[in-house]
């Protein structure tokens, strides 16, 4: 049926994905991969945990690390105190000019990329080097906002 092949064409395009990332496209690895690519929301590993109930907690954990180490994934420290995922734009390799602005959402709680605008270079003092930036935007979403 066209709905069996068009699955598996997305699974296809998601080992391909995998493996051209250098990660071994395993059965929980293009579960994981499948559920950030129908998201627009940056994710918990909670939220994980939920959706794949009765999945092994140790199991998604060790893929959304292997997905950061590998630029599949980025996380995101929006305040909450609770660390979150979303995916990273084609190309990413996660260097500061990657770097990105996100928007938490203190209604709803959602966090999302804006990918749009990359945070500006910021000029440190010599012998100073960056490990990482943060910058999140906080307010209300267009759900939210009515």
């Amino acid at each position: 049926s066209l709905q069996k092949r068009t699955l598996e064409m997305q699974t296809q395009e998601v080992e391909n994905k995998l493996i051209s990332k250098d990660v071994k496209p395993t059965a929980m690895r293009i579960l994981v991969m499948k559920y950030f690519q129908s998201t627009t929301s940056a994710r918990t590993l909670r939220q994980l945990e939920d959706h794949f109930d009765g999945s092994d907690m140790s199991t998604l954990y060790r893929t959304l690390k292997t997905f950061v180490d590998h630029n599949i994934l980025h996380t995101i420290d929006d305040g909450t105190g609770i660390m979150k995922y979303a995916k990273c734009v084609e190309g990413c390799v996660c260097a500061p000019q990657d770097l990105h602005y996100h928007f938490h959402c203190l209604n709803c709680n959602e966090t999302i990329c804006l990918t749009e605008q990359s945070i500006p270079s910021v000029q440190l003092p010599q012998r100073f080097t960056m490990t990482e930036a943060n910058m999140v935007v906080k307010g209300h979403c267009s759900n939210c906002s009515n």
